[in-house]
C-alpha cells in the first residue's frame, strides 16, 4: 500500500496519506510532512543517538485529531530545533472523544538537516476518509 503521495496545490504543499487503519494513516500523514521540514534520509543515516518525544492529543473527530497532531510535530521540531524522522501511534482510544499517544523519533545531532520551511498545518480542506480498504488523510500545509 503506498503510504503518502503529494497532490498539486497552488501556494502551498498538500498531501494524501493512507492506511489499513486511522493510526498508520496518520503516521503516514506524519511521514510526508517530515519529508518535506526534514532529510530524513540523511537523518535516518546519522550516527548519532536516537530520543523520543511523546505526542498526545485529544480531539472530537478524527480531521481535528490529525491537525492537532501534525501540528503539534511541526511546533515541536520548530521550538526544540529537532531533527526527528519517525512518528509511530502507540495508542488511539475512542470515548466520548478520541485520544491518541504517539512517539516522535529524533537524532540527537546539531546537524542542520532543514529543507522546507513549513509555517502551519491548515485545517484548510484537511478530512479523514473510510472505505473497504482503508483510511486516507487530506493535508494542507502552509510553506
Amino acid at each position: 500500500m503506498q503510504k503518502y503521495r503529494y497532490l498539486p496545490h497552488t501556494a502551498d504543499m498538500r498531501f494524501r496519506s493512507y492506511g489499513r487503519d486511522f493510526g498508520e494513516a496518520l503516521e503516514n500523514a506524519a511521514a510526508a510532512l517530515l519529508n518535506i521540514m526534514l532529510d530524513v534520509k540523511r537523518i535516518e543515516k546519522d550516527g548519532s543517538g536516537s530520543r523520543t518525544i511523546t505526542i498526545k492529543e485529544t480531539a472530537d473527530s478524527e480531521s481535528e485529531m490529525a491537525w492537532f497532531v501534525l501540528q503539534d510535530i511541526l511546533s515541536k521540531i520548530d521550538s526544540m530545533k529537532l531533527n526527528a524522522y519517525k512518528f509511530k501511534v502507540t495508542s488511539v482510544k475512542r470515548a466520548n472523544k478520541i485520544s491518541m499517544t504517539g512517539k516522535l523519533t529524533c537524532k540527537k545531532t546539531k546537524a542542520d538537516y532543514a529543507m522546507l520551511s513549513v509555517k502551519a498545518v491548515t485545517p484548510h480542506d484537511l478530512n479523514v476518509k473510510k472505505a473497504k480498504a482503508g483510511v486516507s488523510i487530506n493535508i494542507v500545509v502552509d510553506v
